[in-house]
């Protein structure tokens, strides 16, 4: 695949699920991956299987709750393989529940992860980008955002607020650097462990219809190998029997 072979593509939350998937599917295609998540154990493992199956990876423990962390993620892409050419911030949280059970800390939490981390994301590769003349984000979102319903309307904010800051960036990115917004509908991944049982059993139900991971990461790699100049903006990538 020439428009991705070679590249140095950075993937948040790369230690399960979408993640996993898009670092897997890209290293295959030719990519440089430089993964970073807080399980170590995970990283260490996806890296030593890419490897094996003759890819190229560098991890690095990534918290993108902390600024330095993900600014750690860039300068090992950079500092490996010379430059980085793709940020996918993947790395988020889902805490559903009723807004009336008041769980603070959940929005905080969500807050921090699925938002704040995405910008730390922005700060650390936006002047990588301008310096190279070239660069593409991929911001995973969620169609939570597309179609609010009961019991996820933080978690829906968060995501439309990424969605919201995408666009301006694209806005304001100029004709060397993409951003392209991934929306996957329900997808089989452990994202529903820390969820409030009402919200779960909600969640779980969808699962029989849900996406693996894999169909998420194609449509990444689509928006990746496009030619220079060609910007995706929006991706929506959901199971057929979602409504």
């Amino acid at each position: 695949m020439p428009g991705i072979e070679g590249k140095v593509v950075a993937v948040t939350g790369a230690g399960s699920g979408i993640g996993e998937a898009t670092a897997l599917l890209l290293a295959e295609r030719g990519a440089k991956v430089v993964l970073g998540a807080r399980r170590t154990e995970r990283l260490e493992a996806l890296a030593s299987r890419i490897e094996r199956a003759g890819g190229r990876a560098a991890w690095i423990r990534t918290d993108v709750t902390r600024r330095a962390d993900v600014c750690g993620l860039v300068d090992l892409a950079r500092e490996r393989y010379g430059r980085l050419d793709v940020l996918v911030g993947n790395a988020g949280v889902g805490l559903i529940s009723p807004l009336d059970d008041l769980r603070v800390e959940d929005w905080e939490e969500m807050i921090d992860v699925n938002l704040k981390g995405f910008l730390y994301g922005i700060a650390a590769a936006l002047p990588v980008f301008r310096e190279q003349g070239s660069g593409h984000f991929v911001n995973i979102v969620s169609t939570a955002g597309l179609r609010v319903v009961p019991l996820q309307s933080v978690y829906a904010g968060t995501k439309n607020a990424v969605r919201t800051i995408s666009e301006g960036l694209r806005q304001e990115a100029g004709d060397s650097l993409r951003v392209t917004v991934v929306s996957p509908g329900a997808v089989r991944t452990d994202f529903t462990e820390r969820m409030d049982p009402q919200a779960r059993a909600r969640i779980d139900r969808m699962m029989e219809t849900a996406l693996s991971p894999d169909a998420v990461a194609r449509a990444i790699a689509f928006a990746v190998e496009q030619p220079d100049g060609v910007d995706v903006g929006d991706i929506v990538v959901r199971p057929t029997a979602q409504a």
